[in-house]
């Protein structure tokens, strides 16, 4: 039977190979993809990303070939991205403990969590969160991501993050021992080697933030703690971490491995790679 990928994007603009590397792996194996965004907007391509041209400047070379800014472009511009599913209206928000009524909120929430996420697993067999800058603004600290995260590694389903996507991994954790999901993981993604020190930008805001708001390898390492590692490869051209249930892509050129890589995990059942 095709498997079937539930695929995340930010509504802060995706990196375009970050997506393209995956898609075209899972359509040339057949599978169907469904995508997702955190209040159901059409996720949108950074520009960046479509353009052959851009020189990225921690690497100090261009890093989008003029094929993959063509490929990324006609399926940015395509319908295939229309009307995703929102994240907001799927999943329920966890109460404020300020709440008048906290503990039957709190009771109602877990009852309508269990459902939802219930749902999403039966109809999906592994998550992808694509990479680029946006995922710093809506997915890394998103609580509804964060859940559905922890649905799918509970169920035992692959789920593969790149780039500033592999935050919401490290961010994942159980509500009352607070540990990350990553905690005793390999995982690899964006170095800080990699890290620019000025024009981190999104889409839809003018807003340059400036370098990236934390360190990814900071915090990769510290989730993964003493027990696991963070592999930044930097000189190697294609970073890609297995630790089931994850696999993690460390920036662009990456992200076409990172696709095989699931495919592996979820037709071979491919457990450790890349370290």
């Amino acid at each position: 039977m095709s498997k079937r990928i539930l695929v995340v994007l930010s509504e802060y603009g995706y990196w375009g190979e970050e997506l393209v590397g995956p898609i075209e792996a899972f359509d040339a194996r057949g599978y169907r993809t469904t995508f997702m965004t955190p209040h159901g907007k059409r996720a949108q391509a950074l520009p960046p990303s479509l353009d052959s041209e851009y020189i990225d400047p921690p690497l100090g070379r261009a890093v989008t070939s003029r094929d993959m800014a063509r490929r990324a472009r006609a399926l940015d511009d395509s319908s295939r991205l229309d009307n995703p599913l929102s994240l907001a209206e799927m999943i329920p928000e966890r109460p404020y403990f300020s709440a008048l009524n906290h503990l039957r909120e709190l009771e109602s929430y877990h009852s309508n969590l269990a459902a939802a996420v219930q749902e999403l697993l039966g109809g999906f067999d592994a998550l992808v969160i694509v990479g680029g800058s946006g995922p710093i603004v809506d997915l890394a600290n998103n609580e509804r991501l964060h859940e559905l995260v922890l649905a799918f590694a509970r169920a035992d389903k692959p789920i593969l993050a790149e780039c500033y996507g592999v935050a919401a991994l490290a961010f994942a954790r159980d509500w009352d021992a607070r540990a990350s999901l990553l905690w005793g993981k390999h995982v690899t993604g964006h170095p800080k080697e990699y890290d620019y020190k000025d024009g981190t930008g999104f889409v839809g805001v003018d807003f340059n933030m400036g370098p990236p708001p934390y360190p990814l390898e900071y915090i990769l390492r510290d989730a993964t703690g003493p027990g696991g590692a963070f592999h930044g490869n930097v000189g190697k051209e294609v970073s890609v971490v297995v630790d089931f249930p994850f696999i993690t892509a460390r920036s662009t050129p990456d992200s076409v491995t990172a696709g095989e890589m699931l495919i592996e995990v979820l037709e071979n059942g491919l457990r450790r790679y890349g370290w």
